[in-house]
């Protein structure tokens, strides 16, 4: 998945792109609209706490932390008298397991409360009335879908283009 980026002048156009994006058959899981605090969007897909903040990302470092601890933890503990009866491996593995666990556990709450720093860039154009929306689509629909805006909604301008998105959630 790619994730395209447009900043949307008001709500009745961005009701109006997502009107034509869902026309385009694209679904409305993969549309997400951030706005100023306050602004009504009524039917309009809001984006969730793993577009607006440093959720996802950070719950892949604590993947990577924690089974990088818990692996040495494992590894430390081999070298403590009585220890040995457990068996090697499942000691290593369990522990990577566990700090895996806990690292993403851990860095997610703090993820949670971190704004995504992928979104300090349009943090201006939002607090002055502007919208971001974020389209999740297929790599083979990106320029479909950025000459479908581009075409029937000139106003909105296009900002842009992650390349890859998180797999999960």
């Amino acid at each position: 998945m790619r994730r395209l980026y447009f900043l949307v002048p008001d709500v009745p156009t961005a009701k109006a792109i997502v009107d034509d994006l869902l026309l385009a058959r694209m679904l409305e899981k993969h549309i997400h609209i951030i706005a100023r605090d306050g602004t009504p969007l009524e039917n309009l897909p809001e984006a969730g706490l793993a577009q607006k903040t440093d959720l996802i990302p950070s719950i892949e470092r604590g993947l990577g932390y924690g089974s990088v601890t818990g692996t040495l933890a494992g590894l430390v503990a081999l070298s403590i008298p009585g220890v040995a009866v457990i068996s090697a491996g499942a000691l290593v593995v369990g522990l990577a397991l566990v700090g895996s666990a806990m690292g993403a556990w851990l860095s997610s709450m703090i993820g949670v409360s971190v704004d995504s720093p992928r979104l300090k860039q349009y943090e201006q154009a939002i607090q002055q009335g502007q919208l971001l929306m974020m389209v999740d689509t297929q790599p083979e629909r990106v320029d479909e879908v950025n000459a479908l805006i581009r075409k029937h909604h000139p106003e909105a301008k296009a900002e842009g283009l992650e390349p890859d998105i998180p797999a999960f959630p």
